[in-house]
């Protein structure tokens, strides 16, 4: 027979266990979903996108004449200045990029950086780079801790950590010291 301490413990912890759940399901939504962005980056910033075009403009022309030829143009990005490269290019810079402007084919080929707000500031929150969200940050860690502590005593008989459940707990124990060790 279970003691009522026990039992008023359980209760406890399986109150506290589904409520701060509920409270912390958009944390978890921004520190996985930045989570799984940034374990896939490939050298690459999630949060921006590159794109790349190429336009043909006349060739020969000087660094006046292309910044009017520019401003001509529907759908480019602002020119800020054009720079010498070298005798046969002229660099763009742009506003959220850069191009090169090939003087004896007339070929402009430009990237431009586009941010994506929504995985921008997630990533932002991700890494604690917003003012004052460390606390959050530290209540989601505390959270989490909780959730397995409390997630131990949730489960009861065979399924809990006396039964199978002790077996899930070592191999979900195991997985990071052997990942560490191997």
């Amino acid at each position: 027979m279970k003691s009522s301490k026990t039992s008023k413990l359980s209760r406890w912890a399986r109150a506290i266990h589904r409520d701060l759940g509920f409270l912390m399901v958009g944390v978890c939504l921004v520190y996985g979903i930045s989570g799984i962005l940034l374990n896939h980056m490939n050298g690459k910033d999630p949060a921006y996108r590159t794109l790349t075009r190429e336009l043909q403009l006349e060739p020969g022309l000087s660094r006046e004449e292309l910044a009017t030829r520019w401003l001509d143009r529907a759908g480019t990005p602002a020119l800020k200045r054009v720079l010498p490269v070298d005798e046969g290019h002229e660099r763009l810079m742009l506003d959220g990029g850069t191009g090169i402007y090939d003087l004896a084919t007339g070929r402009v080929s430009y990237e431009k950086h586009e941010r994506n707000e929504f995985i921008y500031w997630i990533n932002k929150l991700h890494y604690n780079k917003v003012k004052g969200w460390s606390i959050m940050g530290d209540l989601f860690a505390i959270s989490l801790i909780f959730f397995a502590l409390s997630g131990l005593l949730i489960a009861k008989g065979k399924r809990g950590t006396t039964g199978r459940g002790k077996w899930f707990l070592l191999a979900g124990l195991l997985v990071p010291v052997l990942y560490v060790l191997l």
